[in-house]
């Protein structure tokens, strides 16, 4: 009871807090990032302990849906406040803390797998930059969704609203891409410890989120080298990065929800 009355209480301010947001966008409201940020951390100090609660008893090696599901959430919620601290991505705040929430309030309700000993340094350097790499392509990919819908705008001559919230079409294209740079190297990161620190990286219950992390990889470098060298920009990079977060979310949560949710086993 106590863990579904902090993921509510986590989830109203998530909600409350990129709904001030969404109005700014839609220009009804002044901009109060301090507000934005106090809900969002008000929020995550309900979510936290619901995520440090999952490792008190030992640290699952490949843990499950709800544990992933929590964790990432809160994750996704803390790399996103502070990176709005020195880049201008609070609005990603109006997709990513419902997304949170609701995730959180859903994942309470999942079942939960046994936990087992064995979160080794290599593997806590794995896990934790896997965390780290999915939040924040997670953030790029909502950055890249406001860049869409800036792009379409400014195609149709719509200058009012979202465009004038947002900033310029050059800063937001080159965030986006500073974020998938930096994800790139976490992701990079987080193979390269696998193969490392993990017995087997193409073990049965591991294969499909290598396969697919590794797909992962190759689609955002592409549209790094692209960019880089051909110029790729605008919806073009809007669909590789929302591609390769779609490939990464399969990698991340996939098979979890497949095995834990569709066929019931833990």
């Amino acid at each position: 009871m106590q863990a579904l009355s902090l993921a509510t209480l986590a989830f109203i301010l998530y909600i409350a807090a990129a709904s001030w947001q969404g109005l700014v966008l839609a220009r009804r409201v002044s901009p109060q990032p301090m507000l934005v940020r106090g809900l969002g951390i008000l929020g995550l100090l309900c979510h936290l302990p619901l995520a440090i609660g999952l490792f008190g008893h030992g640290a699952p090696v490949l843990p499950g849906l709800s544990t992933s599901v929590i964790v990432i959430s809160a994750m996704l919620v803390l790399v996103l406040l502070v990176v709005s601290l020195f880049k201008p991505v609070l609005n990603a705040a109006v997709g990513i803390f419902p997304l949170a929430g609701l995730a959180l309030l859903l994942a309470i309700g999942l079942p939960s797998p046994e936990r087992t000993n064995g979160l080794t340094p290599g593997i806590a350097l794995h896990a934790l930059s896997a965390l780290l790499a999915f939040a924040t392509l997670a953030i790029a990919a909502a950055q890249a969704v406001l860049l869409g819908l800036q792009n379409r705008a400014l195609r149709h001559h719509h200058i009012r609203g979202i465009v004038q919230a947002l900033p310029p079409l050059t800063t937001m294209e080159r965030v986006l891409f500073e974020l998938i740079w930096a994800g790139v190297a976490l992701l990079t990161l987080s193979i390269l410890s696998g193969f490392l620190f993990l017995d087997s990286m193409f073990a049965q219950h591991l294969a499909h989120k290598t396969i697919l992390s590794l797909a992962a990889w190759v689609i955002f470098s592409v549209l790094l080298y692209s960019h880089h060298r051909l110029g790729w920009r605008g919806m073009r990079a809007v669909r590789w990065t929302l591609g390769g977060c779609a490939v990464l979310l399969l990698a991340y949560f996939g098979s979890k929800f497949v095995l834990e949710v569709v066929l019931g086993r833990g």
